[in-house]
C-alpha cells in the first residue's frame, strides 16, 4: 500500500477510473444475476453495447464531480455527495440506453444495480482512505488532549488530518462529559489518566484550555507532571481571538503557569496618573524590567517616552519594537532613544531638560550577584552613585516622580549587589526628606521575575535542551517570583501612590524551591530525573554551591512594619534611614574609596551603613583578589630571598 500512494499523480488517477470501469462492469452483472438468476444472456451483445456506454458516462460524470481531483485520505461529506450524483447518473444512463440498444432489463435492475455501484465506488474509496490513514497513524505521535471544551474539538479536528499527531482520547474536569465520545474520542475522567495513558500508549499531553484561569492551569499541570509526559499549550485565548495564533501552534507549558497566580487586575486611574500625556523616562529601557515597564507605559498614553539605556543593542531592539507598536497602532507618541550611563548626572540633566521629563522610572542596575561580587566597585558606582545622580539631575530638572526599581536582596544583604540596592534606596529616602524641592522618590522592592535575563528559568530550559545536566547552587535554595508584565504593572501602581520616601514591596505569594522547579520543568518536558535511585533517567541535577554573596532564602522586608494599600499585591513597610547631611558624609568617603580603588575601605564603609549587611564571604573582587596573590607572591619571594642572603 505505502508503494500505490507513492505513485504519481496521473498514473493514480488511471488505476481509479479502471477500478470505476471495473466496478459498473461487476455493478450491471450482480444486479443482472441477482435478479434474473440463471437466465442472464451473458453473452448478449446488446448488454455489452449498454455497458460500454454506462461507463463512458459514468468516468466522464466522476470526472465532472471531482471525484479524480479528490486526494484519497482526505474525503469527506463533500465526496460522499458526488459519489452519489455519480451513482444516480449512471443509473438513469442505464434506464435510458436499455431503450436505446433494446435491451430487455426489468425495471428494478437499474435500482439494483446503483446499490451496487454506491457500495464498489464509494466502498473502494472509503476502504483505501481507511488504509491511508492507519499507515499515517502508525507514524503519528498518540496523544492526549486535555479539555474536551470547544478548543479541545477545534484542536483534535486541526490535527487529525496533519502528518504529526494522531488524537486519541479526551480528559475533561467536566464530570457531565464523562464517558461520552466527541468526534469518535472517548472523554474520561482526569483521576483515570493513568490507566488511559497506559492503555492508549499515549506519548505527549495536548492541553487545551486556553481561558482557564492561572490557578486551574497550575493545578491541572501539578497532576499532569506525575504522568511524566511531554506537555504542550496551544495558544492563549487572547491570541486566538486576535488572530496572531492558530489553534495547533503549540508552545512548551509557560512556568508561569506553574505559580498559580491569577493577576489582580490593574487600577488604570493608577496606571494612568503618572504616564498619561506626560513625558516619561526609563533608565535601563533595554533590560528586563526596563523593557516591560516601557511597553506598559506605551498602553497608557504618553506624550512621549524617553529611552536611556547604555547598551547599544538593547537600545536598538527595544525601540525597533516599539516604533512597531506605535506605528501598528497608530499612536502618536514620540521615542526619544539615548544612549548614556546613570552615573552621568550632566548627560542627565541634559535629557530631562531638553525633552521637559516629568516621570522617571529608574530600572538602570547592576544585578547579577556573583558578577557584582567579581566587580565590587563598578557595582557601587552603578547601583548607589548612578541611583544618586538620576535623582539629582531629577531634582535639579524639576521631575515629578521619580520610582527606583529595588530587589528583595536589599534586605538583610549577604552580599554588595543587595547592599547597594540599599543604599540606593537609602539615598531616595534621605532626598526625600530634603525640603529644597518638589521631587517625590519612593521605591519599589521585588523579588524574582520569570524570564529575566538573570532567571534561572531560561538557564534550565538551554540544559534540557541540551540532555542536561541541570546545574543548582543548592538543592534548598528558595526564591520568590512574579512574571514581568505583572510586576511591571504593580512597580506603575505603586509609584502613583507614593507621597514621598515611601518603600512600597511586592507580594510575591509563597517562595518556590528552586530544585522543586527544575523536577518539574524536566518532567513536563516528558523526561526523566537521573539520580541514584534511577540511573537510567534522561536529566541529572548536580549541585555546585552556593556562589558568592548568594543566600539560600530571599526576604522582602526588614521589619515587621508593613501596611496595605488599595491593591492586595502591594504593601509599604517603614524602614530605618539617614538623615541627608550624615549620608551625604559616608557617600563622600565611598566615593573616595571607590575612586582610590580601595576595596578594604569600601567593604567597611557598607558594613558600618544601616544596610544591615552580613557579608558571606571575604572581598571576591577579582581585581583585588588578583592583586593580594600578586603581593602574597612577592612577599613570599622577598623571604626566601632574604632568607638565602642571610644563610649566604
Amino acid at each position: 500500500m505505502e508503494k500505490i500512494f507513492q505513485l504519481s499523480r496521473p498514473l493514480k488517477r488511471f488505476i481509479s477510473v479502471a477500478i470505476d470501469a471495473l466496478a459498473v462492469v461487476f455493478a450491471f452483472w450482480f444486479a443482472m444475476f441477482l435478479r434474473i438468476d440463471s437466465g442472464v444472456n451473458f453473452y448478449n451483445s446488446q448488454y455489452w453495447q449498454l455497458l460500454g456506454l454506462v461507463v463512458v458516462v459514468t468516468i466522464l460524470a466522476n470526472t465532472k464531480f471531482g471525484l479524480y481531483r479528490a486526494v484519497i485520505r482526505y474525503l469527506n461529506s463533500r465526496a460522499i455527495a458526488a459519489v452519489g450524483l455519480s451513482v444516480f447518473a449512471s443509473c438513469a444512463v442505464v434506464a435510458i440506453s436499455s431503450l436505446i440498444f433494446s435491451a430487455e432489463l426489468p425495471r428494478s435492475i437499474p435500482v439494483i444495480y446503483g446499490a451496487f455501484l454506491l457500495i464498489f465506488t464509494g466502498g473502494s474509496r472509503f476502504l483505501v482512505r481507511s488504509w491511508a490513514n492507519r499507515l499515517n497513524h502508525s507514524s503519528k505521535v498518540r496523544v492526549l488532549i486535555y479539555g474536551a471544551g470547544s478548543s479541545g474539538i477545534q484542536l483534535a479536528n486541526a490535527i487529525r488530518n496533519g502528518n504529526e499527531y494522531d488524537p486519541v482520547v479526551y480528559i475533561d474536569d467536566d464530570k457531565k462529559l464523562h464517558s461520552l465520545s466527541i468526534n469518535g474520542l472517548k472523554v474520561f475522567a482526569p483521576e483515570k489518566i493513568d490507566v488511559v495513558i497506559e492503555k492508549y500508549a499515549i506519548t505527549r499531553i495536548l492541553l487545551a484550555i486556553p481561558s482557564a484561569s492561572k490557578n486551574d492551569r497550575a493545578r491541572v499541570l501539578n497532576n499532569l507532571e506525575k504522568t511524566k509526559l511531554e506537555v504542550l499549550a496551544i495558544p492563549g485565548m487572547s491570541d486566538l481571538v486576535s488572530g496572531k495564533a492558530k489553534i495547533d501552534d503549540f508552545v512548551e507549558v509557560s512556568i508561569d503557569d506553574l505559580l498559580g497566580r491569577d493577576p489582580v487586575p490593574p487600577n488604570h486611574e493608577l496606571m494612568h496618573a503618572d504616564i498619561e500625556n506626560k513625558v516619561v523616562m526609563v533608565t535601563g529601557a533595554g533590560g528586563s524590567i526596563g523593557s516591560e515597564l516601557c511597553r506598559q507605559i506605551i498602553n497608557q498614553q504618553p506624550s512621549a517616552l524617553v529611552l536611556f539605556e547604555l547598551t547599544e543593542f538593547a537600545l536598538y531592539s527595544i525601540h525597533s519594537e516599539l516604533e512597531r507598536f506605535i506605528a501598528e497602532h497608530d499612536l502618536t507618541i514620540t521615542l526619544y532613544p539615548m544612549l548614556g550611563s546613570v552615573a552621568k548626572q550632566n548627560r542627565l540633566e541634559k535629557i530631562m531638560t531638553a525633552f521637559k521629563v516629568q516621570t522617571v522610572y529608574h530600572a538602570a542596575a547592576y544585578k547579577h550577584v556573583p558578577l557584582v561580587e567579581h566587580n565590587v566597585i563598578e557595582g557601587v558606582r552603578n547601583n548607589i552613585f548612578g541611583t544618586l545622580r538620576c535623582a539629582q539631575a531629577a531634582i535639579n530638572t524639576s521631575v515629578a516622580t521619580f520610582v527606583l526599581i529595588s530587589t528583595d536582596k536589599a534586605v538583610r544583604p549577604t552580599n554588595v549587589m543587595g547592599t547597594t540596592k540599599r543604599m540606593a534606596e537609602l539615598c531616595l529616602q534621605a532626598l526625600a526628606e530634603l525640603p529644597s524641592h518638589n521631587t517625590r522618590f519612593c521605591m519599589v522592592r521585588f523579588g524574582n521575575v520569570l524570564g529575566s535575563s538573570g532567571s534561572v528559568v531560561p538557564l534550565f530550559k538551554k540544559q534540557i535542551s541540551d540532555g542536561g545536566p541541570i546545574t543548582l547552587t543548592h538543592k534548598d535554595i528558595t526564591r520568590y517570583f512574579m512574571t514581568i508584565p505583572e510586576a511591571a504593572q504593580l512597580v506603575i501602581q505603586a509609584g502613583a501612590m507614593g507621597t514621598g520616601g515611601d518603600v512600597f514591596v511586592l507580594d510575591m505569594g509563597k517562595p518556590i524551591k528552586i530544585y522543586d522547579l527544575a523536577y518539574k520543568m524536566i518532567h513536563l518536558s516528558g523526561l526523566r530525573l537521573r539520580h541514584a535511585a534511577n540511573p537510567d533517567g534522561d536529566i541529572e541535577i548536580v549541585e555546585t554551591g552556593l556562589r558568592p554573596g548568594e543566600k539560600l532564602y530571599e526576604e522582602l522586608l526588614i521589619g515587621d512594619d508593613v501596611g496595605e494599600t488599595g491593591n492586595e499585591r502591594i504593601m509599604t513597610a517603614s524602614e530605618v534611614f539617614l538623615p541627608w547631611q550624615e549620608l551625604e558624609l559616608m557617600l563622600n568617603d565611598l566615593h573616595t574609596a571607590c575612586t582610590e580603588f580601595d576595596q578594604q575601605t569600601i567593604r567597611d564603609i557598607l558594613l558600618n551603613a544601616p544596610t544591615g549587611f552580613t557579608p558571606s564571604d571575604d572581598i571576591c573582587d577579582l581585581v583585588y583578589v588578583s592583586e593580594q596573590a600578586l603581593l602574597t607572591k612577592l612577599s613570599e619571594d622577598a623571604l626566601k630571598a632574604a632568607c638565602e642572603k642571610v644563610t649566604v
